[in-house]
């Protein structure tokens, strides 16, 4: 089988390296080699799949349903191994080996095509807040993975960046960027977080309903991994006469339900959407950087 990556994949490395790189280039080969390492039979590529990895619906030589999933070193597959293995199947998505070649891993078949997303609004929010609570445990002593206040650092050298030439995104990223300094200074807590965590990042399970999958573990305090959540389906949001009205009470909500403070769950949306906006705009999605500034301007 031909092993070619989907579209979507290509165009979302080439904005994480707009200089190219070789990984592309091998996957076909590497997928061979982990498909017949592992005595797998391979049923289809997962389209249109994700921004950060492909993802291969396999059996293994027993017959079990399994993902094999390849990732570029930049994605992080070595930390998100780790976070898995530390989860041990508990609102995450299991390993089948714990350890294996770099940068691939086998993880237990979920249903691909149904995310909660496919729930209503109200239903999806609920259920993704509830996996996520599962996920926010201690983080192993030693632990392989970035803090919020090494993620976050990077982010924030590269908005300030884009606003001395971007004068129009110039005060949101003075917001941000305060808010930030703000919530680093007395963090409530230290948990193991997801890191990029929304609704289509959970899927349909037959151990449990719903598991997650493809995290980009962080540590740091449960209001930054909550945040992502707050503006899940932006685009209707924005869409909603009454938007900004209804991502308050969706900040109130989720606050409220998860134990996290209010204030802190607004001042890290804020950040994340300002973030996730500015690199929008950067990458050539001004349509996205648009919706993100807009939602943010809210909060």
């Amino acid at each position: 089988m031909v092993f070619e990556p989907p579209k979507r994949l290509v165009r979302a490395l080439g904005e994480t390296a707009p200089d190219g790189d070789d990984w592309l280039e091998k996957l076909p080969e590497a997928a061979q080699q982990a498909v017949a390492l592992r005595e797998l039979t391979v049923e289809r590529v997962q389209v249109p799949g994700g921004r950060s990895s492909l993802v291969v619906l396999v059996r293994t030589a027993d017959g079990t349903p399994a993902v094999l999933k390849l990732a570029p070193g930049r994605a992080r597959p070595e930390a998100e191994r780790a976070a898995l293995a530390h989860w041990g199947g508990r609102g995450a998505v299991q390993l089948l080996e714990p350890f294996t070649s770099k940068g691939v891993l086998l993880l237990e078949r979920l249903h691909p095509d149904v995310s909660v997303r496919s729930l209503p609004e109200a239903k999806a929010l609920l259920e993704a807040a509830g996996t996520l609570r599962r996920l926010w445990v201690e983080p192993p002593a030693d632990f392989p993975f970035e803090t919020v206040t090494e993620r976050t650092g990077r982010q924030a050298e590269a908005m300030r960046a884009r606003a001395q030439v971007d004068p129009e995104v110039a005060p949101l990223v003075g917001l941000a960027l305060a808010a930030r300094e703000e919530l680093l200074v007395a963090p409530p807590e230290h948990r193991l977080l997801h890191g990029t965590f929304r609704q289509s990042k959970v899927l349909s399970g037959d151990r449990t309903p719903w598991l997650a999958v493809g995290p980009d573990p962080v540590v740091g305090e449960c209001a930054f991994d909550l945040a992502r959540l707050v503006r899940d389906r932006v685009e209707d949001l924005i869409a909603q006469p009454s938007g900004a009205a209804t991502t308050r009470r969706r900040v109130k909500r989720l606050a409220e339900s998860l134990d996290v403070d209010q204030e802190r769950l607004r001042g890290w949306t804020l950040f994340r959407a300002v973030e996730s906006g500015v690199r929008a705009g950067r990458v050539g999605r001004p349509r996205d950087a648009e919706l993100l500034l807009e939602f943010a301007g809210w909060l």
